[in-house]
């Protein structure tokens, strides 16, 4: 499933296709299996209060989240071989390196998951 991560506070589009890792097995392969992430990429870890970035080979930003989809902490350009957590985070959104510096995107803004269906038609997730 493809999602659309929009800041609700800032008006902005944080990614337009990423993707969710919801069952064990994506959350565990995260984002190892890419070589990068490309603009209006990212990946959303459900649930996940930290990450770590080894074997990994580029810097992401992260964005870790309440159950509410507001930012608790951001992280920006996280690079190869480090960890990072947030222990009152539900959810992590990995994207690119400069997403959010770009997009202005802080502690304490609103986000919101858009699910991508066939056509032009969109909902919010849950």
């Amino acid at each position: 499933m493809k999602i659309v991560v929009r800041n609700q506070t800032r008006n902005t589009i944080l990614a337009d296709a990423a993707e969710v890792a919801d069952t064990g097995k994506k959350r565990r392969i995260g984002l190892l299996k890419h070589d990068r992430l490309d603009p209006g990429e990212g990946l959303w870890i459900v649930p996940c209060e930290s990450v770590h970035s080894f074997f990994m080979k580029f810097a992401i930003d992260l964005v870790y989240l309440d159950r509410h989809k507001k930012v608790r902490k951001v992280r920006h350009r996280m690079v190869p071989w480090r960890l990072s957590a947030c222990l009152t985070a539900h959810s992590i959104l990995e994207l690119p390196a400069g997403v959010v510096a770009a997009s202005g995107t802080r502690k304490g803004d609103q986000l919101e998951m858009i699910k991508q269906e066939s056509g032009d038609r969109s909902q919010e997730t849950e």
